[in-house]
């Protein structure tokens, strides 16, 4: 068959994927920059990548007419613009009206749980973008999931933050909130399962894990599986914006991030029920062994994908196909080089920095510029990366955006996504026995040339410091 699927670079979309190859597929991933997809040797042969803007109607035109089915998995927990509801909305019917056009018999949705009548922006316009897509002329099967579970999922992220850096925590009245969580390999099993089976057209399904928590709960569920003591009280005063900058300053999370979460965690998510289970005879694994699963994957290095990696965690909003060429023209850039002794191992070190690693030289000097970054509403450091030792275009480096890396060639080229009066680059290439190390800065005029002067003395034995690490 042939699968359309959209949200490729997502969190779910990346570990979708390589089950519906193995299935025997045929998919098509939309996406809105091919630079930004990162697709392994052994799936390319299954695999169609087309560029489309749900945004942008003339976009559409791309896709096939032969698609048999549909995975519609473009969501936003968060956006740069206030009104990422309507957005939403002129995407989902940007795209009914095209897939009408096709072969399509089914579209499958994943949503959230809404079984409230007071519901957040963000659950509501999950709602109201399931209302369009219901009108299409295509059998449609909704998903609705609350809190996901898995390496690398926000949820489990913010939980591991949280737990990992707090012994006791003063927290807001909403941790007292149920919510009924589950498993990402489960959310995946439901995903394929419905995939053009009959029984689940045209219809809505609650799915989650057999447990119904409090995030209280959760988070000291975390702190058993970790063998860590934590203290948590909950008070009345905490305000959602005071919430939002308590989440924001404690986890990897983004301001925007925090704000739409803290709404969505004062309304319940329960399911009304489970009758999928039966349907599709699947059987959702605990809480607890969702977050033994997790953990044991983060610790064998095995992330298959990463909430951080998407465009959300951060300020990076164009393609990166626009930022590849470095500028020179009215850039100040501090350039460097030094003859490498072992190319296999210098490579080693550029593909293993950031995250755990550090930068190698004058690290506390990087977490001093991570704080400042959050004073100023940027991303900081905590993003950290999804893997230890491999990196792709497109994936969150601390407060660096990847956007190009080749280790083969021993090229990387990070974007800088912290608050800044200008736009930074940061470039690793290895020419012959040589590498070549430059930062370059772009100012925005008084300010930028300002910044610039004012960090200029320590780019010395920063920059220094660290290309001879990367050397021996």
């Amino acid at each position: 068959m042939k699968i359309l699927l959209t949200g490729a670079t997502g969190y779910i979309g990346k570990r979708l994927l390589p089950i519906l190859v193995q299935q025997g597929h045929d998919v098509v991933c939309c996406v809105r920059d091919r630079n930004r997809f990162y697709c392994p040797d052994e799936l390319q042969h299954k695999v169609e990548i087309i560029e489309i803007d749900f945004l942008k109607k003339e976009t559409l035109t791309q896709i096939p007419n032969n698609i048999d089915a549909v995975y519609y998995l473009i969501h936003s927990m968060s956006s740069s613009s206030d009104n990422y509801d309507e957005l939403e909305s002129i995407s989902a019917k940007n795209f009914v009206e095209r897939i009408n056009q096709t072969n399509t018999q089914q579209v499958i949705y994943l949503t959230g749980i809404v079984n409230d009548n007071t519901l957040s922006k963000h659950l509501s316009s999950r709602k109201n973008v399931e209302t369009i897509l219901g009108t299409g002329t295509f059998a449609l099967t909704a998903l609705r999931a609350g809190i996901i579970v898995g390496s690398g999922s926000a949820s489990f992220e913010i939980i591991r933050d949280l737990v990992n850096k707090l012994t006791v925590m003063i927290t807001p009245k909403w941790l007292n909130t149920k919510c009924q969580p589950i498993a990402i390999t489960d959310v995946l099993e439901f995903l394929s399962k419905s995939l053009l089976n009959p029984l689940t057209y045209n219809q809505s399904f609650d799915i989650g894990g057999p447990d119904i928590l409090t995030y209280k709960e959760m988070l000291l569920g975390f702190a058993k599986a970790k063998n860590l003591r934590r203290w948590i009280f909950t008070v009345p005063v905490m305000t959602p914006k005071l919430s939002s900058y308590w989440l924001y300053f404690v986890t990897s999370t983004s301001y925007k991030l925090a704000t739409a979460l803290v709404s969505s965690m004062k309304v319940e998510v329960v399911c009304k029920d489970s009758k999928i289970n039966k349907l599709l005879n699947i059987q959702p694994i605990t809480y607890e062994m969702a977050l033994s699963k997790a953990l044991l994957k983060v610790k064998e290095d095995q992330v298959a994908s990463s909430w951080k990696d998407s465009l959300v965690s951060g300020r990076f909003k164009k393609n990166i196909s626009e930022f590849l060429k470095v500028p020179k023209k009215d850039c100040f850039i501090d350039r460097r080089k030094m003859e490498i002794i072992n190319r296999d191992y210098t490579i080693n070190q550029i593909w293993s920095i950031g995250g755990e690693t550090g930068w190698y030289y004058g690290d506390w000097l990087w977490n001093i510029r991570g704080f400042i970054d959050k004073l100023f509403g940027g991303v900081g450091l905590r993003r950290g990366r999804t893997n230890r030792n491999s990196i792709h275009s497109g994936d969150v480096l601390d407060f660096w955006r990847v956007l190009y890396a080749n280790k083969e060639e021993g090229k990387l080229i990070l974007f800088a996504e912290m608050k800044l009066p200008g736009e930074a680059w940061l470039e690793f290439k290895i020419i012959g026995n040589t590498l070549y190390q430059s930062a370059t800065f772009k100012p925005r005029g008084f300010l930028g040339k300002l910044y610039w002067y004012s960090v200029l003395p320590f780019h010395g034995f920063i920059f220094q410091g660290m290309l001879n690490k990367l050397i021996k």
